[in-house]
């Protein structure tokens, strides 16, 4: 199958009931003077170009991460602005699409990802699936303009701008392949759904989608530009160049920059790569742009994993001594101030112990850290861009994942980025089974969840005949669907811990 764009012909492949197109450029390679630099437009090429491979993905970052969800990426360089497209036809009905932006914290993951295989998504839901590479860790997240002036004057927010030429992209092209450029619903996980957070609220990125699901990720992950300031000095202190030299850094193989980057940001250390709130690209906090009514008119779908930070606690090996007095250190570092006299670290123990006790839920100290850390993290802020974009547009909708991981003996749980298979239908397969699980129960829930994005795709509402009747998301109610085992809707859970939140933002 062949199709032609504004930059010239394509040649696919065809599968089982859909067409795909891999390794398509949207961006000219960012190499050599373009490294840190804004993406620019691809050149046109002549002939038919083959698009039955996926491109590079960006360099990945050493991380623990990579071993339990990254498998397919085959090839890395700074050569990767490419996207993919899954179409059920390519003949001219205008199909919804959904452009997925990928997670991994800003340094790992790619669009060519197998659990990001859209040809299930596709062909069950028949709407047009388009995954994206942007630039992670240094190539698209540092942030020079600070420190070093003109000499680096890079934003931090390149790898955004990627999103942003890609979703300009698919409006120029996506109806060559089935796909209607006046639907375009943009969704991801985690540091895909913090940069979707992130286009809500950029003047930019206006008009580009006209619906978003956010996965796992709010606006609360980013930098200032202090913190990012930071970071570049740290990198440019391990690469032994000045600030006033700075300009080297284009000079440098790319290699030498990510083993700088692994030395002085290990991804142990926390997530130093992440959009910047330059007062240009990102010009106010997105919270705020987002309460103002920056997204107006864009119905939202928002949720989360009910534990999302259970994966991270294999990676802490002082979570499994850790005793009251540790809790009460770590939740105290991580929440600060207090009220009366308590710390807001004191209190949080108190809301989550006594609503777990109600709720004959265990209260370990370890499951009252990965409780706290999880709402703090993902799910207080999700309901916080719900609760705000709620105001000015009518469709917003919450769901609560509670389906859990067979992996570790089951000690996951409903962990972060365990939602993400269910949604592509890719849960199955032998690279992700093992941390996903297999069977009627999880197809069940996958076909659930398909089906209610596809719908969310094409109309702004995710109800369908398989779930209960999805309501939206209002204050009085804040109905949650739980999708799980055993899927329902559920009002105000975990009221007392959202609650407590309210009085620390």
């Amino acid at each position: 199958m062949e199709v032609t764009t504004r930059d010239g012909r394509l040649r696919g492949v065809s599968g089982k009931g859909f067409e795909v197109f891999r390794g398509i450029p949207f961006a000219k390679p960012p190499l050599g003077p373009l490294r840190f630099r804004a993406p620019q437009p691809v050149e046109a090429w002549t002939g038919v170009r083959d698009a039955g491979s996926f491109g590079p993905a960006s360099f990945q970052a050493q991380s623990p991460m990579a071993a339990l969800l990254v498998h397919g990426i085959t090839e890395e360089s700074e050569d990767c602005l490419y996207l993919n497209v899954w179409s059920p036809a390519v003949d001219g009905e205008p199909r919804a699409v959904m452009v997925w932006l990928h997670g991994g914290a800003f340094v790992i993951g790619a669009g060519s990802q197998t659990m990001f295989d859209g040809a299930a998504l596709a062909v069950r839901e028949n709407v047009v699936v388009v995954t994206v590479n942007y630039r992670l860790g240094i190539f698209g997240f540092l942030h020079g303009r600070s420190v070093c002036g003109d000499e680096l004057d890079s934003t931090g927010n390149e790898g955004v701008l990627d999103q942003v030429a890609a979703l300009e992209w698919v409006k120029e092209n996506i109806d060559a392949f089935g796909g209607d450029p006046g639907n375009v619903t943009v969704f991801g996980e985690s540091a895909g759904a913090i940069s979707i957070s992130m286009l809500l609220a950029m003047p930019t990125a206006k008009g580009l989608f006209h619906k978003a699901i956010l996965q796992s990720g709010a606006p609360n992950v980013r930098s200032s530009l202090d913190t990012a300031g930071n970071v570049t000095e740290r990198v440019l202190h391990e690469l032994g160049v000045k600030p006033e030299h700075a300009g080297k850094l284009r000079e440098l193989s790319a290699e030498q920059l990510m083993e700088a980057q692994n030395k002085a940001t290990p991804r142990s250390s926390g997530v130093a790569y992440r959009p910047v709130l330059d007062g240009a690209i990102i010009p106010e906090e997105p919270f705020a742009a987002i309460a103002r009514g920056s997204a107006q008119g864009i119905p939202l779908l928002v949720g989360t994993t009910r534990d999302e930070m259970r994966i991270y606690g294999w990676m802490d090996p002082n979570i499994t001594s850790m005793d009251e007095a540790g809790l009460r250190s770590r939740c105290e570092a991580a929440i600060m101030g207090g009220q009366d006299g308590v710390s807001n670290g004191e209190r949080a123990i108190d809301v989550y112990r006594r609503a777990r006790e109600a709720g004959d839920e265990s209260t370990a100290v370890q499951d009252l850290w990965f409780a706290i850390s999880t709402d703090q993290t993902f799910r207080a802020p999700a309901m916080m861009v719900a609760e705000s974009q709620a105001r000015h547009t009518p469709d917003v909708f919450a769901y609560l994942f509670t389906y859990e991981s067979p992996a570790a003996h089951g000690a996951l749980r409903a962990c972060h980025a365990l939602d993400v298979p269910f949604v592509f239908g890719t849960f199955g397969h032998e690279e992700i089974r093992g941390f996903a699980g297999d069977g009627p129960e999880a197809a069940r829930l996958s076909t659930q969840m398909m089906a209610a994005w596809g719908e969310f795709a094409r109309s702004g509402k995710p109800s369908h005949r398989g779930l209960p009747e999805w309501p939206r998301y209002e204050p009085h109610r804040r109905a949650t669907m739980e999708l799980g085992v055993g899927s329902q809707v559920l009002s105000r859970p975990m009221e007392a811990e959202r609650a407590f939140w309210e009085t620390v933002r």
